[in-house]
């Protein structure tokens, strides 16, 4: 005779759930990565011109394709 075999695809947990995260710690991680990203945003589209920081067309060209990429003009 044959024997149904049974599995389950779901696997059953033992009543263990993770806690969330609480705000305190994840604040200072997010400030930081946002300040990054400003300040990479700031470097693609408008180390450039009147705003520049550095003097010279270096950084201009270390960030060009990723100026066309996002949109910014520069020509």
């Amino acid at each position: 005779m044959a024997e149904a075999v049974v599995s389950t695809a779901i696997p059953t947990t033992s009543g263990s759930l993770s806690a969330p995260l609480p705000v305190r710690a994840v604040l200072p991680w997010a400030l930081f990565v946002g300040l990054l990203m400003l300040v990479a945003l700031y470097f693609v589209g408008a180390e450039q011109g009147a705003t520049s920081v550095f003097s010279g067309a270096g950084v201009h060209e270390w960030v060009h394709d990723g100026r066309h990429l996002l949109g910014f003009p520069c020509h």
